[in-house]
């Protein structure tokens, strides 16, 4: 039997090291950006004083991305290390785009990045423009091969279980890359990646106007901040919304938990506001609903039920026993793989085998659990209801404050031409929130998925590696001392380099700079 100690102690190594590299990534996506349009701005212009711009933020973007780097690769070795029968289970499949994601992040994007830092005097300004863009596009890329590994997990299409070698196998790569729930994944936490990028420098730039420090810079800074902010703030929920519709037909677990739906409703489904989910009295208290809008997101119709929490326990149960019969088909073809009878019945039922799987937690043989088991194996499939609802109402509140801010932000800019101090000391402050959401949001992503490693594929207790209890608490307290050191390491770096500012200011005649800012710059606000 499976020491639960082992696996809940392989997940929090897992999670651990999974949310730490999430740290640097969306703030590698958003930084990458913003340095190649300011850049942009510099070789249409010839104005030195964004070169100095694309050249400090730069830096800030340059210490995140090692940090990003050095953090990603020890994450994936462990999927050898704590999760070495997931890597042997469905290896064919993860491998390629992991692999794809290694080569983009760690050789190529790594190439480009040095070439960034050491160029600037050994290329010409369209040819050092090309490769910031290239440095900003490979930064996307490499989380796309990431991502369409993950929402391989969420939604295992294009592979089948071969019963001859008893491992998960490739039928259709493009049906792998083009997974609807990886590429809604995918454009959803690049946009968050932006409100980040976005954020970190309008709350930078906002430390500096506050000090009244490296004005020319800061200001207009702000000003990019704001516009780009506003648009990926936007996308973002615009884009979660897809992501949203993207589970419902195969995540329906999920979607249920999020919303804390114990039964089905009527169509189109309220979405509730507020509520306090209760697994044991299976209901949602002091619940506020909207009518009509869960419905409208899930499923973009009037008519189309979303399935309750406790229909689908339900519908977990039939999927168990019909994955029995998946069981002992493929244990009758280990002994005789001529039969054509249990080969038949193993086509018929191999999509509900993770199902039976699930029974493994209680009992070697699948076929000899009994019904209490199978009971107790669907409570298994419900996650923690609480967690998911309000992790997801957090993330869509900071969602819907970045767009009221950066609307703010480019409101005052363009329009009022005025930006009171306190919106700048507001726009400092927020600069936690988008890494809150962002950690949220995977929660609500990997944590919803349990109890599978693979949906409905392979459950997670059944994908850790054969090692002792001591050894992934050894290499657990070691990863927490390691990215402690890290993460004081990273904050002291940002710190020195924002508090020491752009290492030359613009040679740019002053005047000249003042006349090319927006007035809501022209002198400080109260």
């Amino acid at each position: 039997m499976i020491d639960a100690t082992l696996v809940e102690l392989s997940r929090a190594q897992f999670a651990l090291t999974a949310m730490y590299h999430f740290l640097f990534v969306p703030l590698t996506l958003g930084l990458s950006f913003m340095i190649a349009i300011m850049e942009s701005v510099y070789v249409m212009t010839g104005r030195t004083i964004w070169r100095d711009m694309t050249k400090f933020w730069g830096l800030l973007f340059g210490i995140n991305f090692a940090m990003g780097v050095a953090t990603g690769i020890v994450m994936e070795f462990q999927f050898g290390t704590n999760w070495a029968y997931y890597s042997h289970y469905v290896g064919d499949i993860f491998g390629a785009p992991l692999a794809i994601e290694g080569l983009m992040a760690f050789f190529l994007e790594a190439t480009l990045v040095g070439l960034f830092f050491f160029g600037w005097d050994k290329l010409g300004k369209v040819q050092h423009l090309a490769v910031t863009w290239l440095v900003a596009l490979g930064s996307n890329l490499s989380a796309l091969w990431i991502l369409v590994a993950n929402g391989w997990m969420q939604n295992p299409v294009g592979s089948f279980f071969n019963p001859d070698t008893m491992r998960m196998e490739v039928t259709d790569f493009a049906a792998v890359i083009f997974n609807p729930v990886a590429q809604a994944k995918f454009v959803h936490t690049v946009a968050a990646g932006y409100v980040t990028g976005a954020v970190f420098v309008l709350a930078i730039s906002a430390y500096y106007l506050l000090r009244g420090r490296y004005q020319a810079l800061a200001k207009r800074s702000f000003t990019v901040a704001a516009s780009f902010g506003l648009a990926a703030a936007l996308s973002v929920v615009v884009l979660g919304d897809e992501s949203g519709y993207a589970i419902t037909e195969n995540q329906k677990m999920k979607l249920a938990m999020i919303e804390g739906m114990w039964h089905t409703e009527e169509a189109p489904a309220s979405f509730s506001l507020f509520g306090i989910p209760d697994r044991e009295a299976q209901e949602t208290h002091y619940e506020l609903k909207i009518p009509w809008v869960m419905g409208l997101i899930a499923t973009r119709s009037f008519s189309q039920e979303i399935p309750g929490i406790m229909e689908l326990a339900a519908l977990s149960e039939m999927h168990i026993r019909d994955g029995l019969l998946a069981y002992d088909a493929l244990e009758t073809l280990k002994v005789d793989e001529a039969n054509a009878e249990a080969r038949e019945a193993f086509v018929q039922n191999q999509e509900y085998l993770g199902y039976a799987l699930l029974l493994k937690k209680y009992v070697e043989d699948p076929r000899e659990a009994s019904d209490q088991q199978i009971v107790m194996a669907v409570q298994d499939s419900l996650p923690n209801v609480f967690a998911l609802f309000w992790s997801f109402r957090f993330m869509v509140a900071i969602g819907f404050y970045m767009i009221a801010l950066f609307g703010l932000a480019f409101y005052l800019i363009s329009l009022r031409r005025r930006v009171p101090r306190w919106f700048l000391r507001v726009s400092f402050y927020t600069l936690p929130l988008p890494w809150l959401a962002a950690e949220l949001g995977w929660l609500v992503a990997e944590y919803g998925r349990q109890p599978w490693v693979i949906e409905g594929v392979l459950p997670t207790f059944l994908g850790v590696s054969s090692i002792g209890i001591s050894d992934i608490l050894i290499s657990l307290g070691g990863f927490m001392v390691l990215y402690t050191v890290l993460a004081v390491i990273e904050i002291r770096l940002m710190l020195k380099y924002i508090r020491k500012g752009p290492e030359e200011e613009s040679g740019d005649d002053p005047a000249k700079l003042d006349a090319g800012l927006s007035p809501a710059f022209a002198k400080p606000q109260e």
